[in-house]
């Protein structure tokens, strides 16, 4: 089994890696292809790079030459490479159309001409839109509401026209919000996390009343590895972490492992087009897969913690 892992060089496609080499007994080879842009970063695959088994890439899945030179002799494709920030989306949204859908509609065509054995797109929960009860499940509407949901939207599209109209083998992730070590300073956990750090003021959007489930980043990590291996071919599976909070539970939480006040809570004018509540019912990848999040919010959040105070201190 030889395994592309596009925008492995990031948060979450960096743990999976971890993972593969740790873990998958039928491994030859794992090929990370990262653009290494602002969220890319080498130092996360250090343990990688330790591996004979593993090779990285550097190269854009939006420019077709680099997708061919990363896909002879593979067998599996995993395609965490994503523009994924909203605020930036809502900014600018042409690196998240050349990104996130002109990337994933070559790396598709690729998969097709090189005969791999499965295609999987790692998507999000944000492709649903917003609901304020009940949770979704792999048959809601897409209904994205920022530039970036609906890029992902479209690629999820793309993916699933390509297993109707070419049989190719795919599957398709839809997960909660990711936390854990590692991840870009520019989300909402990094962000207060480091501003605690420093003592400085919170920055919470309108009324902080916006809920979203969390899933440490390990729990998502062997979601995906379930999928890759045992998912049916053309299925699409949410993976969940079950830990709502509302963006005022999730600051006072932070503020009170930190040992901080919560006089550093602040508002600020809301997001453009601010979904409410994400929420997915994640049953399908239990009952089908054995998945199951492990690792509590209690445990993944002091981890988090501890790894940005000592990145800060190095």
């Amino acid at each position: 089994m030889r395994i592309l892992v596009t925008g492995g060089a990031g948060f979450i496609g960096s743990h999976f890696v971890d993972l593969l080499l740790q873990e998958e007994k039928s491994l030859n080879e794992v090929v990370v292809l990262d653009k290494l842009t602002y969220a890319g970063n080498i130092n996360n695959l250090e343990n990688a790079f330790k591996d004979k088994r593993f090779r990285f890439i550097e190269g854009d899945i939006a420019t077709w030459q680099d997708v061919v030179n990363a896909m002879h002799g593979i067998t599996h494709v995993v395609n965490f490479a994503a523009e994924s920030h909203v605020d930036r989306s809502i900014a600018n949204s042409e690196d998240f159309i050349r990104t996130n859908i002109v990337g994933t509609s070559f790396l598709l065509r690729a998969a097709q001409q090189f005969n791999t054995t499965k295609f999987l797109q790692v998507s999000t929960d944000e492709v649903y839109g917003s609901t304020a009860e009940g949770k979704w499940n792999e048959n809601a509407p897409l209904e994205p509401n920022s530039p970036y949901s609906a890029s992902k939207a479209a690629a999820d599209l793309l993916v699933r026209a390509a297993h109707k109209t070419h049989g190719l083998n795919v599957n398709i992730t839809r997960c909660s919000n990711n936390y854990g070590p590692r991840q870009f300073p520019e989300k909402v956990i990094p962000v207060f996390v480091n501003k605690i750090i420093k003592n400085e003021k919170l920055p919470i959007y309108g009324d902080g009343l916006n809920v979203r489930d969390w899933l440490h980043v390990s729990d998502h990590c062997k979601g995906i590895h379930l999928v890759l291996m045992l998912g049916r071919p053309g299925e699409t599976y949410n993976i969940g972490g079950g830990k709502e909070l509302n963006n005022i539970q999730l600051a006072k939480k932070l503020i009170k492992k930190m040992n901080a006040s919560e006089e550093l809570i602040s508002f600020t004018e809301d997001r453009l087009g601010h979904d409410f509540r994400y929420s997915v019912n994640y049953e399908k990848i239990t009952e089908e897969l054995g998945y199951l999040p492990v690792t509590s919010f209690e445990q993944g959040i002091l981890e988090t913690i501890e790894w940005y105070r000592q990145k800060i201190t190095d």
